[in-house]
């Protein structure tokens, strides 16, 4: 039965709770419980909803009355751009509908799958214990972001993707100046402008001479060098930041949970569930958006065509009906369902590669190092507020040498 909604709209909760790095702002529990849809102003003045249960947020990802074109879509924070984004670049799968984004994942799915990534494994093993010996030599206090979380998903992702090893730290090189702090805007493009170049010029030669890796294997689809470039950037993308700031905000959280962290240490088969509860409990990838394309009930709700719809991942992650006491990490969780990786044909595609990161890097930190403990106070691990991807900037950290 559909309701009238007479409450004012309410703006986007963005405050965390002092004191609590972990936890989401405080006004989602309420507004779950009494408005799971509420109404939502937005900075450009245009009213929409805010979805903040886990039964909501996976009704609108689901739904195909629901469009992801940035386009269509208004942002519920201040980013000085007015009304609407442009359309996606060319490659990004997150900024388009079916037909085109079914063509894009069609060709992608099979180049990620279960089996595929499990292969990587031996891998992600090795270069993690190469950078675990770097580590040893160059201990015992550094910034765990610059010389952990960072690199390992970026050396695999482009080793993945068949960037020359030659070529790899201008990647490193580039990705540091569009995620690091206080970066200019004038920094960021020029980084992004070196990014797509080097891509069209990979693509061709690629297309020229074939090798062992995913931009080859694409070369023999439909798709144009442009989109091939605009993949594989979308690709590195993807695959870089978010699996890096699961792995420093994750060591972040665990060090913080003693108790967690040692059940982890003592039962090393813990390590595929608590990758799960951490991807619930941190959700970096804290929230998404999508416009309705015709009008929708939805949780007795009426949403017009054309208003933009707010689906707060970290709440619905957060949300007791689906997960009992969720305010507390417990790597004993069954976390099935949760949305850390968004729900949906828009699903992280990459979500087996970090799995398999997370799996390796994340037990084998506290193997090799296990005295590793904060460096600083907690209060003073910078907190990337402010970012689509939430996590830390860096995290000192230090152990005792043996």
């Amino acid at each position: 039965m559909r309701h009238e909604l007479s409450e004012e709209p309410v703006r986007l909760p963005i405050e965390r709770p002092s004191g609590c790095p972990f936890d989401p702002p405080v006004e989602y529990a309420s507004l779950r419980e009494k408005r799971p849809l509420a109404r939502l102003r937005f900075p450009d003045g245009h009213v929409g909803w805010l979805a903040t249960s886990h039964s909501v947020v996976r009704a609108i990802l689901s739904d195909s009355r629901f469009s992801s074109r940035y386009e269509l879509m208004h942002l519920p924070y201040d980013s000085g751009i007015e009304g609407t984004l442009g359309p996606a670049p060319v490659g990004d799968l997150t900024g388009l509908d079916a037909p085109e984004h079914t063509r894009y994942r069609r060709l992608l799915t099979g180049k990620f799958t279960v089996r595929r990534m499990r292969l990587l494994t031996e891998r992600v093993e090795q270069v993690t214990a190469d950078h675990l010996d770097a580590m040893e030599r160059r201990g015992p206090t550094l910034d765990l972001v610059q010389a952990y979380a960072q690199p390992i998903p970026a050396l695999i992702i482009c080793e993945l993707l068949g960037v020359p090893y030659a070529d790899q730290d201008f990647f490193r090189q580039q990705t540091e100046v569009l995620i690091t702090q206080g970066t200019s805007e004038e920094e960021k493009g020029a980084a992004l402008a070196a990014f797509q170049e080097y891509l069209h010029k990979l693509v061709l030669t690629k297309r020229a001479a074939p090798t062992d890796d995913l931009l080859s294997d694409l070369t023999s689809s439909d798709l144009t060098d442009e989109e091939l470039a605009g993949i594989g950037a979308f690709l590195l993308g993807a695959g870089l930041d978010t699996t890096a700031n699961m792995i420093a905000y994750g060591t972040f959280a665990l060090v913080s949970n003693p108790d967690q962290l040692a059940a982890l240490r003592g039962d090393p088969g813990l390590a595929d569930t608590a990758v799960e509860e951490l991807m619930r409990y941190l959700t970096v990838a804290q929230m998404g958006a999508r416009t309705a394309l015709e009008d929708a009930e939805v949780a007795g709700q009426l949403i017009r065509a054309g208003e933009t719809v707010v689906v707060s991942m970290e709440a619905a992650n957060r949300d007791p009906e689906r997960f009992p006491d969720p305010d507390t990490l417990d790597v004993h969780r069954n976390a099935t369902g949760h949305v850390g990786f968004g729900h949906g044909i828009h699903q992280c595609l990459g979500q087996q590669l970090a799995r398999i990161e997370m799996r390796v890097a994340i037990p084998a930190l506290f193997t090799r190092f296990p005295t590793l403990r904060l460096a600083v106070a907690p209060d003073d691990v910078p907190l990337r507020t402010g970012m689509n991807i939430f996590g830390v900037h860096e995290l000192p950290v230090a152990w005792d040498k043996k």
